[in-house]
């Protein structure tokens, strides 16, 4: 089964953040290179990545047949997706221990795990 863990950005761990060495943040990001090194190894690795702040995206739709775009970031957003593991585990129960691995976790950040939907288990 694959499970997606999405890594969270919110006010509080950007002050966290903030209050960390130049040291403690290069720490973080080997914690990320490592875990990541561990899960490839595991085999339980699909793909993995940070992702940029929000500032940066892009917000898609179609409105009578015709692309239209936005920047972001939105105002009413205070939680953003800073990250994800893409795994494939036996068990949810594995997941999640790999989820609580992540230095988000392990510095009291929000970190979420999602099942993907099998697709080809639907009758379409």
């Amino acid at each position: 089964m694959r499970y997606l863990i999405l890594i969270h950005s919110n006010p509080r761990s950007r002050a966290l953040w903030e209050t960390l060495t130049d040291e403690q943040r290069m720490e973080f990001g080997r914690g990320h290179m490592a875990l990541g090194e561990e899960l490839a190894a595991s085999g339980e690795l699909v793909v993995s990545n940070g992702l940029t702040g929000p500032e940066l995206a892009k917000r898609v739709w179609v409105r009578d047949g015709e692309t239209v775009t936005s920047d972001g970031p939105f105002a009413e957003v205070k939680e953003y997706l800073a990250g994800f593991y893409l795994v494939d585990c036996e068990t949810e129960e594995r997941a999640l221990e790999w989820a609580a691995r992540t230095p988000d976790a392990q510095l009291g950040g929000a970190v979420e795990v999602r099942p993907i939907l099998d697709m080809s288990t639907l009758d379409l």
